[in-house]
């Protein structure tokens, strides 16, 4: 699947993308903030997570920015599916903070999932990690209120996290003016 926003193509991540990824997120200030990625994060790293078998669902998308002379890998964003639900997760290689690429691309990655019928999503952060969380609040996501430990590969120990979740049917009720949505709501 390949997607296209307003600064970012988003696409499958293949094996020759593996010195890329690996440049991107190989640096502690990244992965600490992941919890499945080792630090510290090597090239075997991204070629185990790259070879393993393409997934359809949910999806996942390597970030680019694209330009006449190629593309730039900036990052990775996309869903897992974890204890029966769907998660959004994401990195943005540290050169490109700031830029609103984060919040664009799980923009684009929740128009995805609404578009294949997905209509809860969720997500967290860890609490030294703020700004991920203002990523979370500007694609659309609302907290839970829940804390709770989480386990991060590279930080190699439980870390307190946020949880957030936005639910993708109501927000396309609201868009399309749907005055059904807004009877279910006033009740």
């Amino acid at each position: 699947m390949f997607h296209r926003s307003e600064n970012l193509f988003l696409r499958p991540a293949w094996i020759e993308d593996a010195q890329a990824v690996t440049a991107g997120i190989a640096e502690e200030a990244v992965v600490r903030n992941l919890a499945r990625a080792p630090w510290p994060y090597t090239l075997d790293d991204a070629v185990e997570f790259l070879s393993r078998p393409a997934r359809q669902f949910p999806p996942g998308f390597l970030l680019t920015l694209p330009s006449r002379s190629g593309s730039q890998v900036i990052g990775m964003c996309g869903l897992n599916e974890e204890d029966g639900r769907i998660e959004l997760g994401y990195w943005i290689a540290r050169p490109h903070w700031g830029q609103g690429y984060a919040t664009e691309a799980a923009k684009a990655v929740l128009d995805i999932a609404r578009s294949i019928g997905i209509k809860r999503v969720h997500a967290g952060h860890f609490v030294d990690n703020p700004a991920s969380g203002k990523v979370l609040l500007k694609a659309g996501f609302k907290p839970t209120g829940e804390t709770r430990a989480q386990f991060s590969l590279a930080r190699g120990h439980k870390s307190m996290s946020r949880r957030y979740a936005v639910q993708l049917d109501e927000q396309t009720e609201q868009r399309t003016g749907n005055p059904d949505a807004e009877l279910k709501r006033a009740a």
